[in-house]
C-alpha cells in the first residue's frame, strides 16, 4: 500500500464538509479526497430515467460536490495517480474513459471510491455520518464476509473483500475522530476486511 489514504466525504456531510478539508489540510497527509453525491445526485435518482442516464448523471453530481469540497482549500484533479500533497479527485473523466463498474443504483460514490482505492494501491477511509456498520449484534467493529449493511451500497462489501483493500468507516460528524485516524490512533468505527 501507498502511503496516505484515499477519503470519501459523504453526502450527508455537506453541512460540514468545509470543517472536514480544514482538518484534512492540518493534518499534512497524502490524500485523495473522493466526493460523495449528497444534494448533487437527489436529481438523478427522482429522475425514473434508465440506469445508464442515472449513472453518469450521479458521477456528475459527485463532480459537482467535488467542486464544492475543493473550494475550502484542496485543489483538484481528474486523473488517478499517486498525489504527494493532497487532492480533490473530480472522478468524471476518468470513469467515462474505464467505465469499470456496473451502472445501477447498487453502485454509489461509495463503490467507486473503493475502486479508486485499489487502482492507486491506498487504503479507504469512508465518511459518514453513522458510527460503522450495523449488524444483528449492533455495531460491527470489524466485518470480515459479506453482510447486508444500509450504511453503504450493496457492492462496497464483496468489493473490498475482493480486492483486498483496507477499508475504515468512520463517523465523520465526531471531529475528534478523524483527527486521531489522521494521527494514526485507533478509533472507533468498523474495519472492512484487511486491518491497517
Amino acid at each position: 500500500m501507498h502511503e496516505g489514504h484515499v477519503i470519501k466525504i459523504g453526502g450527508s456531510l455537506f453541512d460540514i464538509a468545509g470543517d472536514i478539508i480544514r482538518d484534512i489540510i492540518s493534518s499534512g497527509i497524502p490524500v485523495i479526497v473522493v466526493p460523495g453525491g449528497g444534494p448533487f445526485i437527489d436529481l438523478a435518482a427522482r429522475c425514473g430515467i434508465g440506469d445508464d442516464e442515472s449513472h453518469w448523471m450521479a458521477i456528475a453530481g459527485m463532480e459537482q460536490y467535488g467542486w464544492y469540497l475543493s473550494s475550502f482549500g484542496i485543489p483538484t484533479v481528474d486523473r488517478l495517480e499517486l498525489q504527494k500533497n493532497q487532492a480533490v479527485l473530480l472522478p468524471y473523466r476518468i470513469l467515462r474513459e474505464e467505465d469499470p463498474l456496473p451502472h445501477s443504483w447498487d453502485v454509489t460514490s461509495d463503490t467507486i471510491a473503493a475502486w479508486i482505492a485499489w487502482r492507486l494501491r491506498m487504503d479507504l477511509v469512508l465518511l459518514k455520518s453513522v458510527d460503522g456498520i450495523y449488524t444483528e449484534g449492533g455495531l460491527a467493529p470489524c466485518v470480515k464476509a459479506p453482510v447486508l449493511s444500509r450504511e453503504t451500497d450493496p457492492c462496497l462489501i464483496p468489493f473490498v473483500l475482493g480486492h483486498d483493500i483496507p477499508t475504515y468507516l468512520i463517523n465523520g460528524r465526531k471531529k475528534e475522530r478523524l483527527l486521531a485516524f489522521l494521527r494514526g490512533e485507533e478509533v472507533s468505527g468498523t474495519v472492512i476486511g484487511t486491518t491497517f
